[in-house]
């Protein structure tokens, strides 16, 4: 069996963490380096992603967050917190990286640039709604590799975004909490890790066409 599927049964969305246990800074690189690989549209990576190891933060950010205790228990509170605004001087930087590491000229670049423009400038009203969705993708790649890494994850939509901006300064800083994820270490009290998988047979999840 491959030992994707194995990791991918393994995980579960944890509800108890060991307080006790800490990731390492080689694995949490690890799981840094999975999200700057993210596939994004255009390559632009339109979010930040913030680790919050701080406890007062984070007790802060649990009174906020429907009591869940993960958001303090977990070795780290991962927030994605996506742009708000894609300007011209963000177009111009990521276009700046990309002759810097490529070696390509800004002429050369120049149809991405306009192509990037336009298509920003379609979005209008949508565009934080397109940027939320991109940490979406890093989430889920996120989930993937703490998978292999036997560290447990638990992803969450149940908070109050607007306090996250406020204790975390988000909103000045032209950005706004999408999703979030505690990693750590299951508890080994926290039943749920025994529970069977429910999923959709394949026939009614999956159609060829």
């Amino acid at each position: 069996m491959s030992t994707t599927i194995e990791n991918l049964k393994w995980r579960y969305a944890t509800k108890k963490y060991d307080t006790s246990k800490k990731i390492t800074k080689e694995h949490l690189q690890i799981l840094k380096d999975t999200i700057s690989l993210t596939p994004t549209s255009f390559g632009l990576q339109p979010f930040k992603v913030l680790f919050i190891e701080n406890p007062e933060i984070r007790k802060q950010l649990h009174a906020v967050s429907w009591g869940q205790s993960p958001v303090v228990d977990a070795s780290y509170l991962v927030v994605f917190a996506n742009y708000n605004d894609i300007d011209a001087n963000y177009i111009d930087a990521y276009l700046k990286n990309i002759e810097t590491t490529r070696g390509v000229s800004q002429e050369a670049l120049a149809p991405l640039k306009s192509k990037i423009d336009s298509s920003i400038e379609t979005f209008g009203d949508y565009l934080p709604v397109w940027t939320s969705k991109q940490t979406y993708i890093a989430l889920g790649i996120l989930l993937n590799a703490a998978a292999e890494l036997h560290i447990d994850a638990t992803p969450m939509e149940g908070f109050d975004k607007e306090q996250y901006n406020r204790i975390l300064g988000l909103t000045e800083k032209g950005l706004s909490a999408s999703v979030i994820a505690a990693i750590g270490y299951r508890h080994a009290e926290d039943h749920h890790q025994h529970f069977v998988k429910v999923r959709k047979p394949e026939t009614e999840m999956f159609e060829t066409i």
